[in-house]
């Protein structure tokens, strides 16, 4: 059997193409997620745009800061990737990185990516002579309190030049493990290939 289908339409493939393709790109897509996210990160390193320090440096000192704080894995990994669609959706880099560790992460990790956006506005929303508070709109949240810290603690706080960050490739091992997880993300189950 020839390793690629004979179709050019998904609706012409059989129960059978399905139960062989599907380990082939879970296998693939599982092998090289994180260093995809770690090639992903690596985009940010550049221009400082302005601010002391490059996204990439803002990411470290997010995931740093967290780590050193004792933070669970989730919150860790999620303050690293917190930033990472910055490069290629700008105008929602919070829902499309938290659409990214939504599988993976606890719900209140994802949440607080989810939201970051909206909350980091209280730092600045108002010299735009927008609603700092804007973010109150989600007060009856039981995620609230954590995106308030998160923000204040992990984010807002971190684009300092002197600040020793940890290096990317040791948050290697808790990216691995993070996204080593099942995914979590109701939807259609791969096919069993029994």
């Amino acid at each position: 059997m020839s390793e690629n289908v004979t179709w050019t339409q998904m609706s012409d493939g059989t129960r059978a193409d399905y139960q062989r393709l599907t380990p082939l790109f879970e296998r693939h897509a599982r092998s090289n997620l994180v260093g995809n996210l770690v090639s992903m990160l690596r985009m940010l390193e550049g221009p400082t745009l302005g601010y002391q320090v490059d996204r990439l440096e803002h990411s470290l000192q997010s995931a740093t800061r967290a780590h050193r704080n004792g933070e669970r894995i989730d919150l860790v990994v999620s303050a690293l990737l917190h930033d990472v669609a910055d490069s290629f959706a700008p105008e929602n880099h919070s829902d499309a990185a938290a659409a990214l560790l939504e599988p993976y992460v606890d719900a209140e990790a994802h949440w607080v990516v989810e939201h970051h956006g909206l909350f980091q506005g209280y730092y600045y929303f108002h010299h735009f002579d927008g609603d700092r508070d804007a973010r109150d709109a989600y007060a009856a949240s039981e995620h609230y309190d954590a995106c308030v810290d998160f923000c204040a603690n992990y984010d807002q706080n971190c684009f300092d030049p002197t600040y020793a960050s940890m290096p990317l490739d040791e948050f290697v091992p808790m990216l691995d493990e993070v996204f080593a997880r099942p995914s979590s993300v109701p939807g259609i189950a791969p096919l069993s290939a029994s």
